[in-house]
């Protein structure tokens, strides 16, 4: 019997959004959204922390290779997202609304196909220290 571990790895991002529905009114994106729906959008310092699990590798002792972990971590999200502004550079919320919640799904749609040791457990994404969302792959 193989014992089940959890492993996150955590890394931070910065980026800018605005939350806008086009199919509501500019009085209707204003009173649901508030100062979110700036035009101009606002930004934050996201910390992103992804949980795998798997069985411990007998050879290495790992469930997953940490470096290639942290490798696509960086190539599928951090790398992509850093220092942009979501809304108008990352394809995924042209059509979805850059949203904490929506965040954590997109970093799991992009990281889930892409491991192939462990599975992915959690993706959490914190937009502030006291406000995060977690996505377990759920649908």
């Amino acid at each position: 019997m193989s014992a089940i571990v959890y492993l996150t790895r955590k890394a931070e991002f910065s980026a800018s959004h605005l939350y806008h529905n086009p199919q509501f009114s500019a009085e209707e994106n204003k009173r649901v959204f508030g100062k979110c729906n700036n035009p101009n959008g606002h930004g934050h310092n996201y910390v992103l922390e992804v949980t795998v699990k798997g069985q411990i590798d007998a050879t290495t002792g790992f469930v997953v290779d940490l470096k290639q972990l942290k490798d696509l971590m960086h190539q599928e999200v951090l790398d992509a997202l850093d220092h942009r502004f979501l809304n108008k550079e990352i394809p995924e919320f042209f059509s979805l609304i850059p949203t904490t919640e929506n965040l954590a799904l997109v970093c799991w749609q992009r990281l889930a196909p892409k491991l192939a040791a462990a599975r992915l457990h959690r993706v959490r994404i914190y937009e502030t220290p006291d406000l995060f969302a977690d996505f377990y792959g759920e649908v």
